[in-house]
């Protein structure tokens, strides 16, 4: 598993409290982040910081671009399922928790 610093580890809470996606294509779970190209960088750092995650993209739809980042598989439950399950809670982000948890619960997590 990677190794986030305490930093590292609240600023992707927070980007996916803010901005992710806790779902799944109806036969694996995934977390999808999708943002404008503006934020390639930081599309770039989750890749490194979680290996096994995936950058899709550039695409340009309806007038606007943005990248697709998805979380699956191993790398989601042996990366940030634990990261999610120790600090994501109804009490920081209520919505966010009862999307995760219906995440886990429909995909027997």
């Amino acid at each position: 598993m990677t190794t986030l610093t305490d930093f590292q580890a609240g600023l992707l809470l927070g980007i996916l409290i803010g901005e992710g996606h806790f779902g799944g294509d109806g036969r694996q779970p995934q977390v999808t982040l999708r943002m404008h190209t503006d934020h390639e960088a930081l599309f770039l750092w989750l890749e490194r910081a979680l290996p096994g995650s995936k950058l899709y993209g550039p695409y340009h739809h309806g007038g606007r671009s943005y990248f697709q980042w998805m979380v699956r598989g191993k790398t989601l439950r042996d990366q940030l399922i634990p990261l999610l399950d120790q600090h994501l809670s109804p009490d920081l982000d209520e919505k966010a928790y009862r999307r995760y948890r219906e995440m886990k619960d429909r995909y027997r997590l």
